[in-house]
């Protein structure tokens, strides 16, 4: 079950990919190195990301509609739906092949080992990277979070498990 699944991400990520991908249009607080290593890792996935950096984040969260309850800190838009946190470039390959009805993805807040949180201080208030020089080698952390569907009324479903 779980091969079917990962050569069914697969086949949808080779799909979008066979065609040119859109830009990214995304929006950070002035410096974030985790918004920069997240825009870093939508470009390693083959997006072009137009990364425009900001004072005032809760005027483009609200610009796009970003739930309150949803916010994390990068923002972006792409083909049409908003990205809000460090989503993973297959999500959103996955979004745009299959164009659901919704207004976007989000992944709230700032769990360690998503994109551009991989090597992260836990006790960072503003979204710092950091790299773990306690230990050789460098170590991931991660803990369990959602990448969620954001539907048109607001409400949200799943999309991914982390």
């Amino acid at each position: 079950m779980l091969k079917s699944i990962t050569l069914l991400l697969a086949l949808a990520a080779t799909t979008v990919q066979a065609t040119e991908l859109p830009t990214i249009k995304a929006y950070s607080p002035k410096v974030c190195l985790a918004c920069i290593d997240w825009a870093e890792h939508l470009r390693q996935q083959g997006f072009k990301v137009d990364m425009t950096q900001t004072d005032d984040m809760e005027a483009i969260k609200r610009k796009l509609k970003i739930p309150k309850e949803l916010e994390a800190i990068p923002s972006a838009t792409v083909a049409g739906y908003f990205i809000e946190g460090h989503v993973h470039a297959d999500q959103i390959k996955e979004l745009l092949s299959e164009k659901p009805k919704a207004r976007g993805l989000a992944v709230p807040g700032l769990p360690l080992g998503a994109p551009g949180r991989e090597y992260s201080s836990p006790t960072c208030q503003t979204a710092c990277t950091v790299l773990d020089t306690d230990t050789a080698p460098q170590r991931v952390r991660r803990e369990f979070y959602e990448t969620l569907l954001v539907l048109p009324d607001g409400s949200t479903k799943t999309w991914a498990r982390h």
